[in-house]
């Protein structure tokens, strides 16, 4: 015969315990369902089975940086004002609607009138027309010996501390030799050999010359991160080098440079300026703000505006990428938070 079932637990006011789960009492002579399910006492509980609150995503070294970037005002005034001269410099005619290589002699040193805001130079050309467009020269020049250094330098520099030894010796005596050669006599002396018009031969020179910088900041930077546990960890497992270099080193290890690259672009425009002014950079009919100074500087007793407005437009770009470059370098440092 089969074994009676044993009689079920009695609840306080005279109810059994339902067959699917429990149920226990409570102080005030009420009862609680436990037959909840694990996971379905996970949802209910914020946070998981301890009730500590919702976990939150791991945030990584660039998600900190961006939020601490967007909370920076030097951040978001140095980014508007290059915003703004980036639009310029590829649709200047929505602000200038004149030709800057169109002169008027009848108007030259004249000042400020109606329609022409900056007055005209001692050829007659606008001044304000002028410094639109030559802000598209000076953008190009220093985003493109930006990028150039930039890939340049990380890609021999990186290599460098990643491998060690022969390379790296042969790499640090060469950086010494161009570390040892001043930038504007540099210029002075390979510019001046060279006749084309186009902002190529200006870019390869700094490029040339400008390297050595972002090679000696990789090369540390690699140093240092390629002696983390995670990428010795990453070693023992079978990692080849390769993947090494993609996948581990070169995220943890790229902020210096791209800090270093920020502040740098900023002073090869202001070098760009400079290698013009002295007539080995780029030259007419090109539309520079060096060659606008220079052009200028013959006439700033009788005519202050002509040198006012370019070397205005060519500060204020200088400063608003090195305050950029300051403000990516505070987000970037873990040191400073």
């Amino acid at each position: 015969m089969p074994e009676p079932e044993p009689p079920k637990p009695w609840m306080p006011g005279g109810d059994r315990v339902p067959e699917d789960g429990a149920i226990a009492a409570t102080g005030m002579g009420g009862a609680m369902d436990l037959a909840t399910s694990e996971g379905e006492t996970l949802e209910k509980t914020p946070g998981g089975p301890e009730g500590t609150g919702p976990q939150e995503k791991p945030r990584s070294l660039w998600s900190d940086a961006w939020r601490d970037l967007r909370r920076n005002p030097v951040f978001i005034i140095s980014g508007l004002v290059i915003l703004f001269l980036v639009v310029i410099s590829l649709w200047p005619s929505l602000i200038a609607s004149g030709n800057p290589l169109t002169c008027d002699l009848a108007k030259a040193q004249e000042g400020s009138q109606p329609g022409h805001p900056f007055g005209f130079d001692g050829q007659g050309c606008d001044v304000y027309t002028r410094t639109v467009y030559g802000t598209r020269v000076s953008i190009a020049v220093g985003v493109c010996a930006t990028l150039g250094v930039a890939i340049l330098g990380s890609v021999l520099g990186g290599l460098a501390g990643f491998f060690g030894g022969m390379w790296d010796s042969v790499l640090s005596r060469i950086t010494d030799i161009f570390f040892a050669i001043p930038v504007v006599l540099g210029g002075l002396v390979l510019l001046s050999v060279v006749t084309s018009n186009t902002v190529w031969p200006v870019i390869g020179f700094m490029v040339l010359l400008g390297w050595p910088q972002l090679s000696r900041i990789a090369r540390g930077s690699v140093i240092t991160t390629k002696q983390n546990d995670y990428v010795q960890a990453a070693r023992a497992l079978g990692a080849t080098n390769s993947r090494l270099l993609l996948r581990h080193i070169t995220p943890n290890a790229v902020a210096p440079v791209i800090v270093v690259a920020t502040i740098a672009l900023g002073t090869y425009i202001a070098l760009e300026a400079t290698l013009s002014y002295l007539g080995v950079g780029l030259k007419p009919p090109t539309v520079s703000w060096g060659i606008d100074i220079s052009s200028a500087s013959a006439y700033i007793r009788q005519a202050p505006h002509m040198l006012l407005w370019p070397a205005g437009a060519l500060a204020i770009t200088v400063l608003a990428f090195i305050m950029l470059g300051d403000a990516v370098r505070d987000a970037l440092d873990p040191k400073l938070r």
